[in-house]
This record gives structure tokens, sequence and C-alpha cells, in this order.
């Protein structure tokens, strides 16, 4: 199927296999290949309508990129997502021998994770097509900013999770009252049984049939890094991968301001990182190889678990054209990076960006992060969501006695555990 010809901005689907063409509608796949669909624009026509001036006066949340996004209409389902900080990281920095590394806080959006800038394209559009009923098969982010986003449109939600999910990802999801599926077995399980559904009703999909506009919201985060720093484009970036569409994206979004003279040409290395018991990407990375081998999750980093990533060899393609890197981080490996991020610059994040941090550590002390490239690592999730990774990490006193003696008992104790002076 053709186009039917440029009316604006958006101008069809592109397979990005073989390059067949398709009208704008709600479909992720090409009938010829199968390969992945994903929206052509016309810069030409963005060109003429967009420039600094006009995205520094727009509203303070992704929607002032309202040119680049694939939705014709104003009226967005929105609750004032994107526009995150993004932090200074002297001290972690420091730690890590990095002079000009940064921080994008991702986990502070409505529902505490980026999730929220994919969904608020993917719902607008689904309102724009029609839809009345919204769904998505989810590790938990995903579950909670669909649900959300769905209230706010007034549409009906159904939201499909794997059955042994982190208990804050499951309230964070269900207090919205959605229609709520906990299926047994690991999140590739879930989303074959949402791709079954999603070819018998009628309902958006935001993951599976929305995918081709979902996805695009993701280009935000790279949009907002390098108006915040300045309009240019940073040297480095670090990413955790699940599907690997979000690594993919901040690298099309930076590529994106490029193009349109927004910022100036700057190359931009791409570096991604997995959980040790979920890293298909990084493993075809270190074994040179385009081959994305499906896996059987392992990994506390949830969020993160899936086997089988769509968009695997992408994010691997992006890494190696930009000459970046990808590593993976075990279990402890991520309780310490939640850890040293909290530490270091206050951020509490969940495990995703433990795997986030664990990498960024592990490229920097392999020399692969020259220390005086400006670095920008991406916290994509709030910590609260998943506390049973950490829960043993916590210290605090048994109970004591509101006296004097008490607390100068406990004080002393603690500068013995933890090795301090009292002059500390």
């Amino acid at each position: 199927m053709k186009s039917a010809g440029v009316k604006n901005k958006l101008m069809n689907l592109v397979c990005k296999e073989c390059g067949a063409e398709y009208d704008i509608q709600p479909k992720h796949y090409c009938s010829e290949c199968f390969g992945p669909l994903e929206v052509a624009y016309d810069y030409d026509i963005i060109r003429s309508n967009i420039s600094r001036e006009k995205i520094e006066s727009g509203p303070l949340s992704l929607w002032r990129y309202w040119d680049l996004l694939p939705v014709e209409t104003r009226d967005v389902v929105t609750l004032q997502e994107g526009f995150t900080p993004l932090l200074k990281a002297e001290r972690l920095g420091k730690e890590l021998g990095l002079d000009n590394l940064y921080i994008k806080n991702d986990a502070v959006n409505p529902t505490y994770s980026f999730k929220d800038r994919v969904v608020t394209v993917a719902t607008t559009k689904a309102r724009e097509f029609g839809f009345r009923k919204i769904a998505c098969p989810s590790t938990g982010n995903l579950a909670c900013a669909v649900s959300a986003y769905g209230a706010v449109a007034g549409m009906q939600t159904f939201i499909f999770i794997p059955h042994d999910l982190e208990l804050g990802k499951v309230i964070g999801a269900g207090i919205y009252k959605p229609f709520l599926v906990r299926v047994k077995g690991s999140y590739d399980d879930v989303n074959r049984l949402c791709s079954e559904i999603s070819e018998r009703m009628k309902w958006a999909f935001v993951n599976i049939n929305i995918r081709s506009f979902y996805s695009e919201g993701s280009k935000t985060l790279g949009y907002e890094v390098a108006e915040q720093l300045g309009w240019r484009a940073p040297d480095h970036v670090v990413v955790p991968m699940a599907s690997g569409s979000l690594l993919t994206k901040i690298h099309k979004g930076i590529i994106e301001f490029q193009k349109l003279g927004i910022i100036g040409k700057h190359p931009v290395r791409v570096s991604g990182g997995q959980g040790l018991g979920c890293c298909p990407i990084v493993t075809a990375f270190k074994e040179k190889t385009d081959i994305i081998k499906p896996v059987r999750p392992d990994t506390i980093a949830k969020s993160l678990a899936i086997g089988n990533p769509a968009d695997g060899y992408y994010a691997w393609k992006t890494i190696n054209e930009t000459g970046g890197a990808a590593e993976s981080a075990s279990d402890k490996e991520i309780v310490e990076g939640i850890e040293l991020l909290a530490r270091t610059e206050g951020v509490f994040t969940e495990t995703a960006g433990g795997v986030t941090i664990a990498v960024l550590k592990k490229l920097a002390a392999q020399g692969v992060i020259d220390k005086k490239e400006t670095t920008v690592a991406f916290i994509t999730g709030n910590g609260l969501k998943t506390i049973e990774a950490v829960t043993g990490s916590v210290i605090a006193t048994d109970p004591i006695n509101a006296t004097m003696d008490d607390f100068d008992d406990s004080l002393i104790e603690y500068w013995l555990t933890s090795r301090k002076s009292p002059n500390t």
C-alpha cells in the first residue's frame, strides 16, 4: 500500500528493511517482509515550522516538540510529562573519574518512568485513530503509564503483566482500575499472548499495532538533552536496553535536531547496558555478530527482562555505527549501582537505572568513556517501584528509647560499624 500523498509533516510508514511504504495507519510490521515500520516525516515542512525560539516558548513538557512527533491533533493526552532534570553529576563523576558527567533523571515523570513519553504519544494517536480501548503487555513501567493515560483519555484499559512482577508496579498500574491480567510466564510469553489478542480485538495495543507511533516518544529524550546542554549534542550517552528501542530513538532524536539545523553536527557515541541474566544485545556485541539470540530472562532488572528484543538488531547496529559499547551488570552490581547513584547524587533509581550506573562505571574503568567527554547517563525509572531489590541494603538501628543515653550508644555503634570518626 502506497501513501496517498503528503498532506502535512507525516508522510507515511516505511519498512526499515525493504523500504515498502504504507498509509498512516495502526500497523507495525511490513506485509512484504515482516520488517518493522517507522514513521516517515517531511523534514522540509518541519524545517519551515520549527526553531529554537518556538521550542523554548512551548509547554514545559515533551509536547514543546510537537512538530517532530507523529500526531496531527493539538488535543493531546498529557499529564505534563517530559522536560525532566538534567543534573551535572559532580560527585558521581569524581568517583568514576569523569569530568563532564550528567544524569538525565526521567524517574520524575508523572508515573515515575520514561514510559510516560511513549504513552502520551501512543494514547494521543490511538484516540486520533478512533480507538476506544487501549492495552499493552508490560514488564511494569509501561503498565503504570498506560493505566494512567488510559484513565485521563477516558478509554477502557487492558493491562497484561508477568505474574511475578514487583508489587510496586502492580499497585502502580492497578490503582487506576484497568482490567489487569497477570500471565504465568515471562514478558515474552505475555507479549505473544497480546499479539494474538491484537489480531482479534479492535484495541489499541500501544507497543504492538500502535508501536510505530509509540516508539517516537522516546526521541524527546534526545531533544531535551541537546536543549538542556545549551543546544548541543553530548559526546557519549549510556542507555539501558530492554527491547532496544529507547537507545535507537534517543540517537534518532539527536540526529533529527542536527538534520534540521537546530543543533550543530557532532558525532555522538551510544553505549547500552543490560542485566547479566538477560543480555542478548550485549552478547551479540561482544561476539561481534549481528545475530541477537533469544534468552530466558533471569535478572532482578525486570523492566529490562525481554529475552527476545524486538529492536535488538537496531540497537546493536546503532552502538556499532557510533563507536559505542555494550556491557552487562550482575544482580550484585545492579544493587551497587542503585546505591552509588543514591549516595553520590541523591537519586533513587529502580533496577534499570542500577544497570545504567553499573555499566557506566565499567565503561569508565575500561577507558571506553574518556574522562573529558560530555557523557549523559539515562535513569529511566524510580527506585520506589523496585524496593525488593534493595531491601537488604537498608540499615537502621534497633528501636531505642527517647533518651540521650540510648542515642549515644547507637551513635557509638554507628561509628564503629561504619568506621567513621566521631569528628567526621
